[in-house]
């Protein structure tokens, strides 16, 4: 009997003495949480609080038989072993990149609409959409993802699927962000990034935004929330959840080398920005494509404390016609002026923590 109890909090201590080792010196991302899913059907699903609290995610209805390739052209501009999207709809993993073009897994909520996925490449969870693993505990751009086996030490995920028995492990971290980012909606406006350590020009306006269109993706979010964040997008749902309607924010690099966005140069519905010095490449970087944004906590969902719960939830508002601060319109389906009065844009990022005085 003893064993056996023994036996039970074996994951618990080995979860511990992991956020223990973890502990991170001034500078470098701290340990936030840790999800585990398990590879099988009817595996668990649970996050855990360095101190040790779990909470509950779902279960695996349906494991992946396949990974695939080509994925998004944005894919392959992540690390191989680690998220390279997070959206309400869909969490895609980067596990290799061959012939320049990303090769993923991805997981998904039983109810969704999620393209990108891959037919057959995906873990299925019993979870809502913009809930759960793709809501409150979303991981963010870069998360890495180890893997342990019955019989094997922890290590970083391969390019091989999981094995049935597997566990998957998703280190999440906090890095350091800007609280927001400002952006102004006209061409060469600037985006502006604010944070304790003061104000820094992060990249121009190349293509203003204009209107909304129909992002499948928005049917899961609120107005004013992140719909998707990944190597190469930030979405941005206009509308209430159950209806479809945003936006997306790119960097140039997307807007110019991507088949798939080619017609953004043309169409309202895209933000294009380029980097503040004329030449770098923006897709996957901080804080923008990489390591920030989350889809964040539903209005019926809860974290470990009232900051984690409100802080861990991005919001996006905006200046009409050079006005005060306010919400984002309420706009729905394709219109290409919707935003047309749209003159500034503010990303608050999330948080977990009461700001310090």
């Amino acid at each position: 009997m003893r064993k056996k109890i023994s036996a039970l909090f074996l994951p618990f201590i080995a979860i511990l003495l992991l956020f223990c080792a973890q502990e991170a010196p001034a500078g470098e991302p701290r340990p936030l949480f840790e999800t585990r899913i398990e590879f099988s059907v009817g595996g668990r699903v649970t996050s855990f609080l360095p101190d040790g609290r779990s909470f509950d995610l779902g279960l695996v209805v349906k494991l992946p038989e396949k990974t695939r390739w080509p994925s998004y052209t944005a894919s392959a501009w992540g690390t191989p072993g680690s998220i390279t999207a997070s959206a309400v709809n869909a969490v895609h993993i980067l596990m290799g990149v061959e012939d320049g073009k990303g090769r993923t897994m991805s997981v998904i909520p039983q109810e969704t609409i999620a393209p990108a996925a891959g037919a057959g490449a995906a873990i299925v969870l019993d979870a809502q959409a913009g809930t759960g693993f793709f809501g409150a505990w979303a991981p963010p751009v870069g998360t890495k993802i180890f893997t342990e086996t019955p019989d094997k030490p922890l290590s970083p995920l391969s390019e091989r699927l999981p094995e049935p028995g597997d566990v998957m492990i998703f280190r999440v971290t906090e890095d350091d962000m800007p609280y927001m980012v400002e952006i102004e909606n006209r061409p060469g406006g600037r985006v502006i990034a604010w944070s304790g350590s003061g104000v820094q020009i992060i990249a121009r306006v190349i293509r203003p935004l204009a209107g909304v269109g129909r992002f499948e993706g928005t049917l899961f979010q609120d107005a004013g929330r992140i719909r998707a964040n990944h190597s190469g997008v930030i979405d941005v749902s206009t509308c209430e959840r159950g209806s479809i309607g945003g936006f997306q924010i790119i960097p140039w690099d997307h807007a110019l080398n991507s088949k798939e966005m080619q017609g953004a140069w043309q169409l309202t519905q895209w933000l294009i920005i380029g980097p503040a010095d004329g030449v770098s490449m923006m897709g996957g970087t901080h804080p923008l494509f990489s390591g920030g944004l989350v889809p964040g906590v539903s209005s019926n969902e809860q974290l470990w404390d009232v900051w984690s719960t409100y802080g861990r939830r991005p919001l996006v508002l905006a200046r009409l016609n050079g006005g005060e601060w306010g919400k984002l319109p309420i706009a729905r389906g394709k219109v290409d002026d919707a935003l047309l009065n749209v003159t500034h844009l503010r990303i608050y990022f999330p948080f977990t923590k009461e700001p310090q005085s």
